[in-house]
């Protein structure tokens, strides 16, 4: 399912079908929240096909950041990036109080919209223990502006014989001004399929859609720019008998990601 003509209202200002050779640098960082560990132990596992973006675990994948995240593995790609000096405490989605800035990286902003519509075509095809992911996080050159949008967590164990669930919502991470609002949805057949995940940011708030249809809708809206995260994890207190298994490589198949944002003519939202 793609978005056809458009949304109404607005104008595409970002797509990336991952048909190039090589990862679009100019849309993308391959490297988890390097500020706190660095981008070799952060690094991203991926496979371009020709056709889409294959984000992987691997079996010699080593834990991201141990001291901090234990045995958590991941894969991912973001748009932006932004930390203090070495040492200090400041960088993007600083998820335990502890943590302090181990290679500092250059600020950098690829996409980093404020309010649109913003999806991403995805096949989820995953085991227990594993997590596929979209969301968004804000710039946190202020501390506070460190909201979260999550578009869509689809995890391996919550799949059946005929549905699955999608998680999606707001976390207020340090934004005094956001509270904790995650929601999920049961979805009709398989997350091997491609489904169409979205979430239409405006200042009064944020519904979420899946496959075009209204799943939930949050009224808090982080006012401030966001950057995207999408991912592949490795959950490891989710892992059947805390083990890792094959077949090998774990995969999230992305067929494309698009940013829409608010057009020079303004026509009506949709419902």
């Amino acid at each position: 399912m793609t978005a056809g003509n458009g949304w109404p209202g607005y104008v595409l200002s970002f797509e990336d079908d991952f048909s190039a050779p090589d990862l679009n640098r100019d849309r993308w960082l391959p490297f988890y929240l390097p500020q706190w560990g660095s981008r070799a132990a952060s690094a991203a596992r991926y496979a371009l096909p020709g056709q889409g973006l294959h984000l992987q675990i691997t079996r010699d994948q080593q834990p991201w950041n141990p001291a901090f995240d234990g045995a958590l593995r991941v894969s991912s790609l973001q748009t932006g990036c932004f930390s203090g000096p070495m040492g200090s405490d400041v960088g993007q989605h600083r998820f335990h109080p502890d943590l302090r800035v181990t290679e500092p990286q250059p600020e950098t902003w690829l996409y980093t919209p404020q309010y649109g519509l913003f999806e991403v075509a995805l096949r989820a095809d995953l085991p227990p223990g594993y997590l596929g992911a979209f969301w968004m996080i804000g710039l946190e050159r202020d501390p506070a502006q460190s909201g979260e949008i999550c578009v869509c967590e689809v995890f391996g164990h919550e799949r059946g014989p005929d549905a699955f669930r999608v998680h999606f919502g707001v976390k207020p991470t340090h934004d005094p001004a956001l509270t904790l609002d995650m929601q999920a949805a049961r979805i009709p057949g398989s997350p091997a399929d491609l489904h169409v995940y979205s979430a239409e940011w405006t200042p009064e708030g944020v519904t979420f859609r899946v496959d075009g249809q209204v799943v939930g809708r949050v009224s808090q809206s982080p006012a401030y720019p966001m950057q995207f995260m999408l991912n592949i994890y490795e959950l490891p207190h989710l892992l059947p008998g805390g083990e890792r298994r094959g077949p090998w490589p774990k995969t999230m198949e992305v067929a494309w990601v698009r940013g829409w944002q608010p057009g020079p003519l303004e026509g009506p939202r949709l419902a």
